[in-house]
């Protein structure tokens, strides 16, 4: 029987994390180690490397997702051990997982077969306890809002403007809306608030912009967290929140240090989503991995359309960063699906239906060409695959002038990546680069959501009624028209129906709603029936997780 990807993961020879970090130089007592296999690496040592020059950086992207999985995270661990492999000085910068995504749709997310990042236990439940932290002052904000209206309210909040709701890590739609303070007077004043998945959490993607602790006090004292009854806005600062709340991540802003299973240096820190929130890890570990290799490897969240663009547009934006190239992964099987194929009929060789689907690759590849940045498509290839459905990948990706690189990691680690490690390291030296992002900061805000709909989804044009529109007039007024858009929308189209596959054209994009995110430093555009709070699916991964005999945790992955 095949070996499942817990079972390599726990076959991994794994080397103390102090050896992991002297391969990119980093002295032991830099390390606040969490058992031996995992660290946080110091903030002091972070700034005596701030004067380096910085390596080169890489973003790994996809395909629109399908259910029978495209695999982003273990193409960019396969990629980085294929960097190493090479000879080149790599490391990868990874998001952590929302135990939300572990308990329901997916399971584990640490990549899979020979390329993972290990402890992958560890890694998918509580790790260093980063999400934790960051639930904890979130929540405390909430707990210090109805607090100060309970004891006389000396900023006027009106009671039905408070912007802030709560946060839990987990997939609970029962919380989505939700009566709080009721059972009489000392328990304060009833309103109705909601819960959101803590990876939509404002202060996750204050988190993950923060360059270090004072930038990141500074975010969050500048969060809106309600309004007087004549619209005045309310900051957190304004509850002396964000000192507390900084206290509460002082630990958690270190980035984590790991290892994959051919024992290179990864980071994994931070985890916003990509369909409700901006989909990257943290610019703090992102710019330490600069300083210490000469090449890093980070991913976006699902499809180009949304991890991508956000990730261009808004984290590359905030904290000046120069993408060097772009891999878009993609798969047989998804091709398919995009196809018109059920997840059910995907066995068998179908040349025409990979073809069918092939535009939703081709507009991914298109979109990337917008920023600048030169791009390669991985085919992440599984056993049932045949040479004539990969080779139409490959002729039509040429077609449009990229190429198309067969990827074995999953089966090969590193050994199965080299001709794609080989041929992003041509694009980086090509020096061709020209990196951009997709609008201007002056553009008028609509505007912005307006051509991200139109240039990145192919729609029409995006569309709102006169309340959001005004809104964003009212936004504008008050200086924020130079933030970039944060578009939360379903991962699973280009269009905002999860059921429209390929490439959809001629559409529009309902925008239902716009939130300020004014501490991270964006404006989000809540579009079609999306959720900021998941629900479970109706056989949720969690019901496979379970404690063995021996104490081993089975069914994560």
């Amino acid at each position: 029987m095949a070996k499942s990807d817990i079972d390599i993961a726990r076959e991994a020879k794994m080397i103390p994390i102090t050896e992991v970090g002297a391969k990119l130089d980093i002295p032991a007592d830099a390390l606040r180690q969490y058992g031996p296999d995992k660290a946080k690496v110091s903030f002091e040592f972070l700034e005596s490397i701030k004067d380096r020059q910085d390596g080169k950086l890489i973003l790994v992207t996809a395909i629109s997702p399908t259910p029978a999985g495209e695999g982003k995270t273990t193409t960019t661990v396969g990629l980085g051990d294929g960097l190493n492999a090479i000879g080149k000085k790599a490391i990868m910068a990874l998001r952590e997982p929302s135990l939300g995504p572990c308990f329901g749709v997916k399971g584990g997310a640490a990549g899979g077969g020979y390329a993972q990042v290990v402890p992958m236990e560890d890694i998918n439940l509580h790790f260093t306890g980063d999400f934790h932290a960051i639930g904890a002052a979130h929540n405390l904000l909430s707990a210090l809002i109805d607090n100060h209206i309970y004891w006389g309210n000396e900023l006027g909040f009106d009671e039905r403007r408070v912007a802030w709701r709560r946060v839990v890590d987990m997939n609970d739609r029962a919380l989505r809306d939700i009566v709080v303070s009721l059972g009489g007077v000392s328990n304060g004043f009833p309103r109705q608030t909601g819960f959101d998945i803590t990876v939509a959490s404002e202060v996750m993607a204050i988190f993950c912009l923060a360059s270090d602790l004072d930038d990141l006090e500074d975010r969050l004292g500048k969060i809106v967290v309600g309004y007087t009854r004549d619209r005045k806005a309310i900051y957190a600062r304004d509850l002396n929140a964000q000192g507390p709340m900084t206290v509460l991540l002082k630990d958690a802003l270190m980035p984590n240090l790991v290892q994959t299973l051919e024992n290179n240096p990864a980071f994994i820190h931070g985890g916003p989503f990509a369909n409700i929130a901006h989909g990257c890890n943290s610019v703090s570990a992102t710019k330490a991995a600069l300083k210490l290799a000469d090449y890093v490897v980070t991913e976006a969240g699902f499809g180009a359309d949304l991890g991508a663009e956000k990730f261009f547009d808004i984290k590359c934006r905030k904290a000046g960063l120069n993408p060097e190239a772009v891999v878009i992964v993609c798969t047989i099987r998804a091709m398919k699906m995009h196809g018109g194929v059920a997840k059910a009929d995907l066995a068998g060789e179908n040349v025409e239906a990979v073809k069918a689907g092939l535009e939703n690759l081709g507009r991914h590849i298109r979109n990337v060409g917008q920023f600048g940045v030169p791009a390669v498509v991985a085919i992440n290839r599984f056993v049932l695959d045949t040479d004539a459905e990969v080779a139409a990948v490959q002729e039509y990706a040429k077609e449009l002038g990229v190429e198309a690189i067969i990827a074995n990691h999953w089966a090969d680690g590193s050994a199965g990546t080299k001709e794609l490690a080989e041929k992003v390291v041509e694009l980086v030296e090509g020096g061709t680069a020209q990196f951009r992002t997709l609008y201007n900061d002056d553009m008028p805000l609509f505007d912005k959501i307006n051509t991200v709909a139109r240039n990145i989804y192919g729609a029409d044009e995006a569309v709102a009624d006169k309340k959001v529109r005004d809104q964003l007039k009212q936004w504008e007024d008050e200086g924020y028209g130079d933030l970039p858009v944060c578009m939360a929308k379903t991962q699973y189209s280009f269009s905002t129906d999860p059921a429209l596959l390929g490439a959809p054209s001629g559409h529009v994009v309902p925008v239902r709603e716009v939130r300020l995110s004014a501490g991270a430093g964006f404006i989000v555009a809540v579009c079609g029936a999306i959720m900021t709070m998941p629900g479970l699916p109706r056989v949720p991964a969690a019901n496979s997780i379970h404690l063995d005999d021996e104490g081993l945790v089975q069914g994560l992955f």
